[in-house]
């Protein structure tokens, strides 16, 4: 007798594979799969000497042992292509379940989602319960007793074997990510964290976005912080370098920003909690979704450490007037088959290609099917947790591109309910993932999802040319290239008609970058692209890339330390590349004043003058006007209620006569050459000059 395995790949369809499968069964034989009261017919219809392809006149079941039998093979029965089908997904959609520990001091319910186990056990502080399944696949067990900081787990039987899995949706974990937790969530409330004041933001469009990784903020030596490299010391207020100048939290409410972006804070791999020192991640590598990461926190042995500090940290953050967007990453896990989603439901979460091929757009190994009901449940889930527990006032989408349009608007109809504004913005990127190109949330897609901003690359490119092509200028760095883009990137990037389609449907789409965590800073790239000018030179084009990106219309964004021509040492992916590359190095903030004061006077300007931050494309056409001027410099003016305002750049060694809209008396609110240049001169008259690789606005009262 020969043993095969059949794998269920459609709801009547079963494959049986194995070496020789169809040498004794041939097109039209009989077979039957059975079961504890299961007793289902089937016949081949399709027979190769390793595969045959029966079929059944009724949809197959799933949670129980079975076996197919077909002459003289008997296979046992499990789950395979199945899971990946519309029909399995309508069909055990539990998305109305409560999924996760769900704690009360008087007993603890358990619940998991896994229709194609068969058996399912909790594992709860080394005593093991037996789970009882519901019809839409979800197992449960009720714990009477305080269960609080037991640690648990479940055992899976799983198309023939048993695995112990973790809890996909843990609040809590032990160190290292060893064992989910149950957690009195309530204990873990800084004092008065549900009731003290968020920042007053009007719209959306007022934002300012900050990014800044919890590690790289405080560990550089001169960071002032006691608690270096944890929630708790980026908490601190009052911490300054050996010389006096402000650091960390202090130093950051102080730049005029409104958002605070933390790259990812759930749970990764990568970094012992223990000796965070011994290794280092930007935090991609994702493990547990409503976790916060225990290397951050100064008592990873006590699981409610890193939530109560993360929440500190928030609350310190809101408390001086600075909203939190936290990096997620739903667009892949670690390592696949080491994941809880992968053990408990194989197949299923996660996508593939027609051939049964992995999908990996994302370039990680695997893509999260974000559009199947579970999938999205978790991401959904995860989402309203991170509202509602720990109060974080936006979300940053690692990889948007990925995702599906749907999940976006799901998310986006979820952050509405909050009476705060909730900032969304992702990586619109196309990617080869296998989903059709139509569903993905990207930038060509964004009049489908309006409430969600998008990183505008060409905006980057633009200004200090191709990421990926290092002989390639831009804007800022090529004497002017690309200067005819320049209308169409400080208008929003939303205008048609100028000979560059629009990169988002809205201006209130588009995010403005130059740099971020990825790739090298934008020192380290005009080191490679303009290594023959000297170093002054260099930072002038810097400025002039930062205060293109502060003053055009849209959201600005800047990394943390780009204010100080922050260098990675030319390291264009430091994602594990440790302290001494990525720690934020205060001394050269100390170096560096000036040239942060002018990005604070950006932001001044930005945050000041409504007509920096216009709503609407028709009220930018209406209000901004590209002005005639000698290329390569750019110049236009924005007509406001009060005032009058034109900012020119100049991207040349060489000085310029310029010709202002209209005569009168021109207030230079700023000059990227610094405030003692000619800062809160006054121009008399029509003309004016700007000078080498110099940025000016000036204002003219319209009273």
């Amino acid at each position: 007798m020969d043993y095969m395995t059949a794998w269920i790949e459609d709801r009547k369809c079963v494959e049986l594979k194995g070496e020789g499968a169809g040498r004794s069964i041939h097109s039209g034989d009989e077979a039957v799969i059975m079961g504890n009261d299961i007793l289902i017919p089937l016949y081949a219809d399709h027979v190769d000497e390793n595969r045959v392809i029966l079929h059944s006149t009724e949809d197959l079941p799933f949670g129980a042992e079975m076996v197919l039998e077909c002459k003289e093979v008997i296979a046992p029965v499990y789950a395979g292509e199945v899971v990946r089908t519309k029909w399995f997904d309508d069909l055990f959609n539990a998305s109305e379940e409560m999924l996760g520990a769900i704690y009360k001091p008087e007993s603890s319910t358990f619940r998991v989602w896994s229709p194609v186990a068969v058996e399912m056990t909790l594992n709860l502080n080394k005593v093991s319960y037996p789970m009882n399944r519901k019809g839409n696949g979800v197992w449960e067990h009720t714990v009477a007793g305080n269960c609080e900081t037991a640690a648990y787990s479940f055992s899976a039987k799983v198309n023939g074997e048993v695995v112990e899995a973790s809890d996909p949706y843990a609040k809590a974990l032990t160190a290292n990510s060893t064992s989910a937790v149950v957690a009195d969530l309530g204990k873990t409330d800084p004092e008065h964290f549900r009731t003290y004041p968020k920042p007053e933001l009007g719209h959306l469009q007022d934002s300012s976005i900050y990014e800044v990784h919890i590690r790289d903020a405080t560990i550089h030596e001169e960071s002032g912080a006691a608690a270096k490299g944890k929630y708790t010391g980026l908490a601190e207020s009052g911490t300054k370098t050996g010389n006096g100048y402000t650091t960390g939290l202090d130093y950051i409410a102080g730049l005029g920003v409104t958002h605070v972006q933390l790259l990812p804070v759930n749970d990764f791999a990568r970094v012992d909690d223990y000796r965070p020192e011994s290794g280092y991640n930007w935090g991609y590598d994702p493990l547990f979704y409503q976790v916060p990461e225990g290397s951050y926190c100064t008592v990873p042995s006590d699981p409610y450490s890193r939530i109560t500090e993360l929440k500190q940290l928030i609350k310190s953050f809101n408390l001086k007037g600075l909203s939190v967007i936290i990096d997620v990453v739903y667009n892949h896990v670690f390592i696949m088959e080491e994941s809880p989603l992968e053990k408990l439901v194989p197949g299923y979460y996660f996508r593939y290609h027609l051939d049964g091929s992995l999908s990996n757009g994302t370039g990680v190994g695997n893509d999260l099917a974000t559009e199947r009901n579970m999938v999205k449940k978790l991401i959904l889930d995860t989402i309203d947790f991170w509202l509602s527990e720990y109060r974080v006032d936006g979300f940053r989408f690692d990889l948007m591109g990925a995702m599906d349009i749907d999940t976006m608007k799901e998310i986006s109809r979820r952050c509405k309910e909050e009476n705060r504004p909730v900032m969304l913005l992702g990586e619109g990127w196309e990617l080869p993932t296998a989903l059709e190109s139509t569903r993905k949330a990207t930038n060509f897609q964004s009049g489908q999802i309006p409430d969600v901003h998008f990183f505008n690359d060409l905006f980057r490119d633009s200004l200090k040319g191709s990421l990926f092509d290092f002989n390639d200028y831009g804007y800022i760095n090529g004497k002017g290239r690309f200067i005819e883009r320049l209308s169409h990137l400080v208008k929003g990037s939303c205008m048609t008609g100028e000979g560059h389609p629009p990169f988002v449907q809205d201006v209130t789409q588009t995010v403005n970058y130059v740099e971020c965590h990825d790739n090298h800073t934008l020192w380290d790239r005009l080191l490679i692209t303009n290594s023959n000018e000297n170093e002054l030179d260099r930072m002038e084009m810097h400025k002039l890339a930062t205060g293109l990106t502060v003053l055009s219309q849209g959201i600005p964004f800047l990394h943390a330390g780009q204010e100080w021509f922050r260098s990675k040492n030319g390291d264009g992916n430091s994602y594990i590349s440790g302290d001494l590359v990525n720690q934020l190095d205060w001394s050269e903030r100390e170096l560096n004043n000036e040239h942060i004061q002018y990005v604070r006077d950006l932001l001044t300007i930005r945050n000041k003058y409504p007509v920096f931050r216009i709503r609407s494309a028709p009220e930018i056409t209406r209000r901004l006007h590209v002005l005639a001027t000698p290329a390569p410099v750019f110049g236009y003016t924005l007509l406001g209620k009060e005032f009058d305002f034109c900012v020119f750049v100049n991207p040349t060694k060489k000085r310029y006569q310029l010709k202002l809209p209209s005569p009168g008396s021109w207030k230079i609110l700023l000059s990227s050459k610094g405030k003692d240049f000619r800062s809160n001169s006054v121009i008399k008259g029509e003309f004016t000059e700007v000078e080498p690789y110099e940025l000016i606005v000036t204002k003219k009262s319209r009273l």
